[in-house]
């Protein structure tokens, strides 16, 4: 709870990746990756109540065994390869209603740490926004990228009225969303059917712990970045 409201935690998890094969459960450093997420939001000053919302029951029994709450199992016509990210979300507040705010965990995000969750919480209360997003800078700058026309020549995806400068550091800030965290009133996302809006704060996340597992590579860094703390 923070300033009287009541936050609902959801970290949903899906069956079924493509791109690695069981990759809520795989192995990261010894836990389950979903684990690393679950620790994180328990962790959380703020957080009330922690759920999972899967259709897959492996994955279920594992978050299970790490602590995390189980009130329901996800209907299959929210867990399609084709199915909004949002919907699932949407039948959490749903299906457990009485909270004031919905913090959305995915558990890809294993290096998100607990100060991340509620430093992103306070920022949405401190701005006195309706919903707040985690974003990190980007590796490589959109100012100097480019599309290539039809004749083999470079177009910049960004047109601006100056040269573009040649160091990182003379290019304006820009932020990436990294999909660690977000967090929203819940009348307002029932309502707006999105986090992403023009009401939208972010907050800023180091790349460190902005890792997001898409592919086995990703996986492996987590891992070196995981083993350098130690």
């Amino acid at each position: 709870m923070i300033n009287s409201k009541k936050v609902l935690g959801i970290i949903p998890a899906r069956g079924g990746s493509k791109g690695i094969p069981g990759k809520n459960i795989i192995d990261l450093a010894g836990k389950p990756l979903i684990a690393w997420t679950i620790e994180a939001a328990k962790k959380s000053k703020y957080i009330d109540r922690l759920v999972l919302s899967s259709d897959d029951d492996d994955i279920i029994r594992v978050a299970t065994q790490c602590g995390c709450e189980v009130p329901f199992k996800r209907p299959d016509e929210f867990a399609k390869d084709n199915t909004p990210g949002i919907d699932p979300v949407l039948h959490a507040i749903s299906m457990l209603p009485g909270f004031d705010y919905i913090i959305l965990l995915q558990p890809t995000s294993p290096l998100r740490t607990a100060e991340d969750i509620d430093g992103c919480i306070e920022y949405c209360m401190i701005k006195q926004a309706n919903c707040c997003i985690s974003v990190t800078e980007p590796d490589k700058s959109p100012f100097w990228m480019y599309h290539i026309n039809s004749q083999g020549i470079l177009e910049p995806i960004l047109q601006t009225d100056n040269e573009v400068a040649t160091r990182r550091q003379d290019l304006p800030v820009v932020y990436a969303l990294n999909g660690a965290v977000y967090v929203a009133k819940c009348d307002w996302l029932i309502t707006n059917k999105s986090f992403l809006s023009k009401e939208t704060v972010g907050y800023a996340m180091s790349k460190d712990h902005s890792i997001d597992i898409d592919s086995l590579r990703d996986l492996q860094l987590a891992k070196l970045l995981l083993d350098l703390k130690v």
